[in-house]
């Protein structure tokens, strides 16, 4: 018995497909015989006349049997012939299949329709459509809201997807004689101009106005610290979050030495700690040179955080600090002058507006970011992992997870409907238990990606993934969001600053791009983007040009965006469904058989130029046809755009290796002379030694600065 074909139907409707062959489906050669799954085919021997007039040779006669299943909430479909001679008319038969399979059951891309809430509830508004999303969505304490919540982010995404060339216009330059907002972003060449005069700072209340309250506490906080006079805005209630977060101790370690924590408060914000965390895709459809075994990571998101208790603590430090937070408020528009930043704000509850200045305005608004959207126009964001998952209380049958471990990436069957589902689990306190579903997704305006699609597959097939009564579950909240991702050629293809106006986090596409955590990112390079903007602060260095050298740009991560690219199936193609898992795997294989470190290094974006070029040789060298899986996926375009990074990362390498060890400290020893002289040049001076480093994932070690330890000994939590 040999298997001659292995295909997706994208739909969840099982029986209509076997209705279909059995049915529908006339076969040009062969008999058909109905089967509890499927149908078989005799296929008869030709005759010699048969064989002349065809053209088909006279092999033996064989039989194929066909049939289907469900799983991820979509149709497979297998044919196997019973000899392991093939069959004459076995490729004609099996095209005509496929073909007729395709036609009769294309990809189609679903979305919710347009409600009105004023008319009916959100549960009644999306009950027909996402029955079981309503259904557990119900048992939430807060899921009404949060359902609401998951439907505006979807809508809002879509939006900004399909209307890329024409964003909603939110900010606005002021004053005369320089580019408007809109000429910035579609990248418009300004010429220098004269120095501007050290801004009055008492004539505006805030240096540092932060819009969005997740990622965007933590730098506030920093730089509240710092002495800087913060205002945080937060659309939500501060303090809420529709994610939980993961991170290592080594990580977090760069928040405790920039003083912003002790190491007491970092231990109260931990939900559970791990022994170990693992990585399987899987691999019962893939050739033998694409299976491998677990991979280990015991010190990669191995602390879960109680994200909440930690937005909190930030918050209370924030305010200890003298910062100032305004929740349930809208960003609407800024306006810049040449001497301060306007925000216009909607106070959600009551709907009055106000307006605040400051010096410098942050956008930490996160994938939906309208200021993001406009800065970048057609090209805000390359990909995009739409994330949906819970905190679940309790409710699993003992043995179903064992608390100790994490499971950091995880597949259980193949392509379902156009895209790879990779399941994380984190266990936190008691017997919680928090899931994650997402997929790495091409950006396309026909299908950009559905949060609530999503939702319907993780309530269907949670219980396939880890066992359990769905019914019996007690749910804490939802956990959700876009995640983007850019696939950058260079260290300026991205404008994350305009005018008095910069980038934080997922707004700036802050994350790796293997396992896009936006949060880990900004830990690791908090201590980067924190010195250079409190340098930028400190001498009015305020406009693009040098706040676009605030960035944590990584040539070492830069070129991993391939990696992504090849786990997105391109929007209306119908891969092997196997392919994606194939890919995975030889490239965890050759990581389990590292040393951890290698692993390590790699998924907490630090590794080198020699290891990443050994692994990506070893990888070809195992499995060759990984080169033409890539090619197929990416496309002459995005390869040459690949080439470029690869030849950033190089040549960043080369000079890192070159200088990095002596650079930052000469530095050090001329700051006191050269940068009250030229402030300009120290500014710039200090993004290339971060550059060196931490752009190469060699992060320089950070000490708190004296102010930040003043603050703390004087305001203490």
């Amino acid at each position: 018995m040999k298997e001659v074909l292995y295909i997706e139907v994208p739909t969840p409707d099982v029986e209509s497909v076997k209705l279909w062959l059995q049915q529908e489906f006339e076969p040009e050669l062969g008999a058909k015989i109905i089967t509890r799954s499927g149908i078989r085919l005799t296929l008869s021997t030709p005759t010699r006349q048969e064989s002349l007039i065809s053209g088909i040779p006279a092999k033996s006669a064989g039989e194929v049997a066909i049939f289907v299943w469900s799983l991820q909430r979509t149709t497979y479909l297998k044919a196997f012939r019973w000899t392991e001679t093939p069959i004459a008319q076995e490729t004609r038969l099996l095209s005509a299949l496929t073909q007729g399979l395709r036609d009769r059951f294309p990809n189609v891309y679903p979305e919710p329709g347009a409600i009105d809430l004023s008319q009916q509830s959100i549960f009644d508004a999306l009950a027909t459509q996402y029955p079981l999303t309503v259904k557990y969505f119900q048992k939430m304490p807060n899921g009404e809201a949060d359902l609401t919540r998951v439907y505006w982010w979807e809508q809002r995404w879509r939006e900004g997807v399909r209307n890329p060339q024409q964003p909603k216009q939110v900010i606005f330059a002021g004053y005369p004689g320089d580019r408007t907002a809109q000429d910035q972003a579609a990248g418009t060449e300004s010429h220098p101009t004269a120095e501007q005069p050290h801004t009055p700072h008492a004539s505006v209340p805030y240096d540092l106005i932060y819009i969005g309250g997740a990622l965007g506490v933590i730098h506030a906080a920093m730089m509240a610290q710092l002495g800087y006079r913060v205002l945080l805005v937060e659309r939500l209630p501060f303090g809420r979050m529709n994610r939980e977060w993961n991170i290592s101790r080594s990580e977090f370690q760069s928040l405790i030495d920039l003083g912003l924590f002790t190491l007491a408060e970092f231990e109260s914000v931990i939900a559970r700690e791990y022994e170990d965390g693992f990585h399987k895709f899987f691999d019962a459809n893939n050739p033998p040179q694409a299976k491998a075994p677990v991979l280990h990571t015991p010190t990669v998101l191995n602390v879960g955080l109680d994200a909440e208790k930690l937005l909190q603590l930030c918050g209370a430090k924030l305010r200890a600090f003298g910062g100032e937070i305004c929740d349930e408020t809208e960003f609407v528009r800024a306006d810049i002058d040449r001497d301060r930043v306007t925000v216009t704000l909607t106070h959600l509850p009551t709907g009055h507006l106000r307006s605040v200045h400051g010096r410098l305005l942050v956008d930490a608004m996160g994938t939906a970011s309208p200021i993001a959207w406009q800065l970048n126009g057609g090209r805000a964001f390359d990909s995009v992992c739409p994330t949906v998952g819970a905190v679940i209380a309790s409710g699993f049958e003992p043995g179903v997870w064992d608390a100790r471990y994490g499971d950091v990436l995880n597949s259980h069957g193949d392509i379902s409907r156009g895209r790879q589902l990779i399941w994380e689990l984190f266990p936190a306190e008691g017997e919680e238990l928090t899931f994650y579903l997402f997929h790495y997704h091409q950006v396309h305006p026909d299908n950009p990606g559905s949060l609530l699609e999503m939702y319907e597959d993780f309530f269907t097939i949670l219980p396939e993934y880890r066992r359990c009564d769905m019914d019996k579950l007690v749910w804490k909240k939802p956990t959700f969001g876009y995640i983007p991702g850019h696939f950058t050629t260079g260290r300026r293809d991205r404008q994350v600053a305009f005018d008095r106006l910069i980038a934080l986090g997922d707004a700036a596409s802050l994350q790796s791009p293997l396992i896009f955590t936006g949060f880990g990112s900004l830990v690791r390079n908090l201590p980067r983007l924190t010195h250079l903007l409190d340098t930028a602060l400190k001498h009015d260095l305020l406009r693009a040009e040098h706040l676009n050298q605030i960035r944590a740009y990584q040539s070492n991560v830069a070129v991993t965006w391939l990696f992504s690219k090849g786990m997105m199936v391109p929007t209306g193609r119908n891969l092997p469904p196997e392919r994606i898992n194939a890919m995975l795997n030889t490239f965890f294989g050759i990581l389990a058989d590292q040393p951890s470190a290698i692993a390590d290094d790699f998924i907490k974006d630090r590794v080198d130029w020699l290891t990443f070029n050994r692994m990506a040789l070893t990888a070809a060298w195992k499995n060759p046809a990984l080169l033409l899986w890539i090619w197929d996926m990416a496309g002459p375009v995005d390869l040459g755009r690949w080439l470029g990074s690869y030849i950033d990362f190089t040549i960043s390498a080369f000079i890192s290796s070159l200088i990095s060890s002596w650079f930052p400290a000469l530095l050090r020893q001329i700051q006191p002379w050269i940068e009250p002289r030229f402030p300009r040049l120290w500014l710039w001076l200090l993004a290339q030694s971060y550059s060196i480093t931490d752009g190469v994932g060699r992060p320089q070690p950070q000490r708190a600065t004296a102010a930040a330890l003043e603050k703390q000994t004087h305001a203490p939590i």
